[in-house]
């Protein structure tokens, strides 16, 4: 359905717009086409062999000259504009930049010039031996690891991607070119070129403008009779469906938030990924205690076998407590060989978690785990009802679940649009010349159009059920919200407890350590004087590695849980020296800390009853 209008009131704007910004293409084809009208200085117009191919080779010239690039420079273009993208927004959402990069030793050379050996090659040598510090240990995984290049990678496609989507409102030139040679009776040469932009609104509307030249040179005859050219404007804006910033530019908008999404999702990566690394690094340091305790009581159970032969033989120890002496000694040696296989093995995971060849000889600094001997439990003094309440307004991820929440409402808006008539307005003007002198217009003769498009919606089938799957969408994203909510509670309350329990059981292990000690003193004492029996002795050195064993643990224990909690609420900082060891501002925070003195009496046991509320 059409019918007649005048033409819109914004049609002169745009055009005036329009061409403004299109002068340069213009001036530069009406150049091109009084080169090619004009015979040579000395010469008188007609059909010419030599010149034959000159409008074509120009034009050709021109538009290549405006449209090739590089591959370098496709690629620095597309840098430039993805590290902009990323930059500006996380100045806006954090108040600060990082130095981001996606480049790597490979980046700079060309993919056919690397070879798989290189690979190989760096896995083959030792380097020597090497002492890496926490702090350092997170630089190597920052720089090495690949996972955390995976995702600044997925972070910079993101970015990539928006520039997509706002390419799509901005104004895009176009460039056409086509020449051949035809026999039509006569040979004759016969080119067509075009040049021009378009540009979507975000209003729904689209305009464009295009510069259009026809080309027919023929061997003989007269050439004046084969040159066209041809300058229109097109504007077109529904009225009705696809109308409005809110529908047209959803698209854009949810590309611009999805980058948002994605530097919030990093960011949290990050956090959760130097707490990995520093709690590995501790695992490590843990898993070496475990060795030197095994290997202290190794060398223990030795002396005690030996004492216990010396007496046998001076006929005052009987023969099975010898025997019984060498069992566990042989039990120490396994347990010492498995405690250092175990440690073997988890360093050479450590190393390719930092992205580090196998081949390298790795070992870490036992100072970071007196440092935190020394420290000891961090109190986390809050309440539940505070640290949910930072995590709702803090917590990267929940922030996300929470707009993605707001976009799922705007699908619905945009759903809807489909259901309506479609209603568009299109208007156009044109200027043509077939004359000799072709780069000039005779603005006075000039055609124009403008109507309205009318589509009824009797089938809208396909966009009902788009309709009504955004409706279920919508329920589906509020009850991921609520799980989402609820999940991030039960984060934060398993957190306290589970610090409550560490510093419980921190106390308990430091207890027993106190008491397996003088155990072991006391019954070494009896043993050389021939006054107790080999089992007591046994079994207090049992106790007293168990008891150094469980205390290193608690206390790498607890750090991976404060550090954690610090995750769940929203609270951690890793800026600065040792922010690992460091207190942490928290919300809502309490007086006195929950923290228990090492020697905190261990019968202060809440009975069921409390615990059940009954």
């Amino acid at each position: 359905m059409e019918i007649a209008l005048k033409p819109h009131p914004q049609l002169g704007v745009y055009t005036a717009l329009l061409f403004s910004n299109s002068r340069i293409l213009v001036t530069q084809a009406e150049q091109l086409l009084r080169l090619t009208s004009a015979p040579p200085h000395g010469t008188t117009a007609g059909p010419s062999r030599e010149g034959t191919f000159a409008p074509v080779l120009l034009l050709l010239a021109l538009l290549l000259a405006g449209g090739c690039s590089s591959r370098k420079d496709y690629h620095a273009q597309a840098d430039k504009e993805a590290y902009g993208i990323l930059g500006r927004k996380e100045q806006a959402l954090f108040g600060k930049t990082n130095a981001f990069t996606i480049t790597t030793p490979f980046s700079a050379r060309e993919p056919k010039d690397i070879r798989w050996e290189e690979l190989l090659n760096a896995r083959k040598g030792g380097g020597g031996r090497t002492v890496v510090k926490l702090d350092e240990a997170l630089a190597l995984a920052v720089a090495h690891n690949r996972q955390y290049q995976f995702r600044k990678e997925t972070l910079y496609l993101a970015a990539l991607t928006l520039t997509g989507e706002r390419h799509e409102f901005a104004k895009r030139p176009f460039a056409s070119l086509g020449a051949g040679v035809v026999r039509d009776g006569d040979w004759r040469v016969d080119g067509s070129g075009s040049l021009g932009f378009s540009q979507l609104l975000q209003s729904g509307g689209t305009v464009s403008a295009t510069l259009a030249n026809d080309l027919l040179r023929y061997f003989t005859g007269d050439p004046r009779r084969s040159v066209v050219s041809v300058m229109s404007l097109n504007f077109s804006q529904p009225l009705l469906r696809g109308a409005g910033a809110d529908v047209v530019a959803e698209t854009l908008r949810q590309g611009e938030r999805e980058v948002i999404y994605d530097l919030r999702a990093f960011a949290l990566f990050q956090q959760t990924f130097a707490v990995d690394i520093a709690t590995t690094y501790y695992r490590l340091l843990q898993r070496k205690d475990t060795v030197r305790n095994a290997y202290n009581n190794y060398t223990k159970l030795v002396t005690i076998r030996e004492l216990l032969e010396a007496q046998w033989q001076a006929d005052r120890r009987a023969r099975f407590e010898v025997d019984q002496a060498r069992q566990e000694e042989l039990k120490g040696k396994s347990a010492y060989i498995s405690a250092v296989e175990t440690y073997q093995t988890a360093l050479d995971t450590f190393k390719i978690t930092l992205g580090l060849p196998l081949g390298v000889e790795l070992a870490l600094d036992d100072n970071v785990l007196e440092d935190l001997k020394k420290t000891g439990l961090l109190a986390v003094a809050t309440s539940e009802d505070a640290a949910f309440a930072a995590a709702v307004e803090h917590k990267l991820d929940l922030l996300n679940e929470i707009d993605r929440f707001e976009d799922s409402k705007r699908k619905i808006v945009v759903a809807a649009d489909g259901l309506k008539a479609n209603l568009t307005f299109v208007s156009g003007v044109s200027l043509g010349n077939d004359a000799v002198n072709y780069s000039k217009f005779d603005v006075s003769h000039y055609s124009a159009n403008a109507g309205l498009q009318l589509d009824l919606p009797f089938d809208r089938l396909l966009q009902r059920n788009a309709y009504r799957a955004t409706l279920i969408s919508f329920e589906r994203t509020l009850r991921s919200l609520a799980l989402t909510l609820d999940t991030s509670r039960d984060a934060v309350r398993q957190g306290l407890r589970n610090l409550e329990q560490l510093q419980q059981t921190y106390a308990i292990q430091t207890n027993a350590l106190a008491l397996a000690d003088q155990r072991v003193n006391a019954s070494g004492i009896l043993l050389q004087a021939g006054r107790a029996q080999i089992r007591d002795q046994l079994e207090a050195q049992t106790a007293q590695v168990q008891a150094q064993n469980a205390v290193t643990q608690v206390l790498v224990d607890y750090l991976a849980a404060r550090l954690k909690f610090l995750v769940d609420v929203g609270a951690l900082r890793t800026e600065g020296e040792r922010w690992w060891l460091r207190e942490q501002a928290l919300p809502g925070a309490t007086t006195p800390p929950l923290q228990r003195k090492p020697d905190a009496s261990a019968d202060a046991v809440a009975p069921p009853e409390k615990i059940f509320g009954n």
